[in-house]
């Protein structure tokens, strides 16, 4: 009985090796969404996305225990939200530190009913140890999503190339889609949609706002670049002179395409932002509904700081800043934080002006609607 049990064992193995390999050669495998960029979404797309944000939001706050007993919710799954991610592993790849990104992409996995798993530089170093392939090959077999803060931008774009598993950009140094899904997100609080009567576009608030970006050429400037004017947002950037902080030209061009496509696919009721760029801050705020600035010494860049600090003399945002270029008398103002001092002085950061902390807040229920329509359905 035991060498008769053991062969039908064998049998069996056989046979189920036979199947996973007969199926794996004629099996075509669906292409996972990855998300790298703005650029890569439609407004609709955009638009349905921070639909869903703002309804993750609402449910998952009608069960904080800091409201009163009788405002409450209870649900009769025990869970505010679906539990797209129940069983599911998803990998979080920080090859650079961050307080926001990690905390909104761990919290919202467990939400979601999932399983972070976080990997920093001293877990695993990506293109030192082993080739960025040969880690998107094997981290992807073994999760069921992949959030990567990297460092030069075709890191995220070979890891996405060569992933069996959806891939989406935490932060590269081109590109940073997740703050800017944030910032509209705060903007849409700010401005809510009775603004606009009759209007069924979520989006159409923001239309004909002008946002001023005082600040570095960054990658969180550069989501702005390919995702406001396709919204009609107006943009105006100052940057310091100088080489160091002259536009992306690639971004610049993808810009450039995605309008062009909306001309010859125009969106119901939008009309193209303007965006102009210079080297003055006061120009730049002028008619200014949003004022918003980065940190002007990114990592990596400590060992230029003094030069730095003098490249952006002027551009601290403050009220005299405000008034002296002509912004909206109810101008408000945004930060990605980390702040500091020079970027803009206390009195405009802890003001009722300043969004900066719903604005972080923000971060997790865009990040959640992302890793939801992404990492649990596979679809944007």
């Amino acid at each position: 009985m035991e060498r008769s049990h053991r062969r039908f064992s064998h049998r069996r193995f056989k046979i189920a090796v036979r199947l996973l390999s007969s199926s794996s050669s004629s099996a075509v495998p669906n292409k996972p969404p990855h998300l790298l960029t703005l650029a890569d979404l439609s407004p609709q797309q955009i638009e349905s996305l921070l639909q869903s944000a703002i309804e993750l939001k609402s449910a998952c706050r009608t069960t904080n225990l800091s409201l009163p007993k009788d405002q409450r919710k209870s649900y009769a799954s025990g869970h505010p939200v679906d539990q797209s991610l129940t069983g599911k592993s998803i990998a979080i790849m920080f090859t650079k530190r961050s307080t926001r990104t990690r905390v909104a992409s761990e919290t919202s996995v467990a939400t979601l009913g999932g399983h972070p798993i976080f990997l920093s530089p001293s877990d695993i170093q990506l293109g030192v140890n082993e080739s960025l392939y040969d880690t998107a090959k094997v981290v992807s077999s073994m999760v069921d999503g992949i959030m990567a803060r990297v460092g030069a931008h075709d890191e995220v774009e070979t890891l996405a190339a060569n992933s069996t598993v959806p891939v989406v950009n935490a932060l590269s140094a081109r590109y940073h889609p997740t703050q800017i899904l944030a910032d509209l997100q705060t903007m849409l609080e700010i401005y809510p949609a009775s603004r606009t009567s009759r209007s069924a576009s979520l989006l159409a608030p923001l239309a004909g706002l002008k946002v001023a970006w005082v600040g570095d050429s960054n990658n969180i400037l550069n989501d702005m670049l390919v995702a406001y004017p396709r919204l009609g947002i107006n943009l105006s950037v100052a940057t310091p002179k100088g080489p160091n902080y002259q536009r992306d030209e690639v971004v610049w061009g993808t810009m450039q395409d995605g309008l062009h496509a909306m001309t010859k696919n125009p969106t119901d009721g939008v009309t193209q932002g303007i965006v102009t760029w210079s080297n003055d801050p006061a120009e730049a705020v002028r008619d200014a509904d949003i004022i918003v600035t980065d940190t002007w010494i990114s990592m990596g860049d400590e060992a230029t700081k003094e030069q730095r600090l003098r490249d952006f003399a002027g551009f601290q945002v403050t009220e005299e800043l405000a008034r002296r270029g002509g912004a909206k008398p109810d101008w408000k103002f945004m930060h990605c934080l980390p702040r500091k001092g020079d970027e803009v002085d206390d009195q405009v950061f802890y003001s009722d002006r300043s969004v900066v902390f719903p604005e972080a807040e923000n971060r997790k229920w865009t990040i959640m609607a992302i890793f939801d329509r992404m990492f649990g359905r596979w679809q944007l």
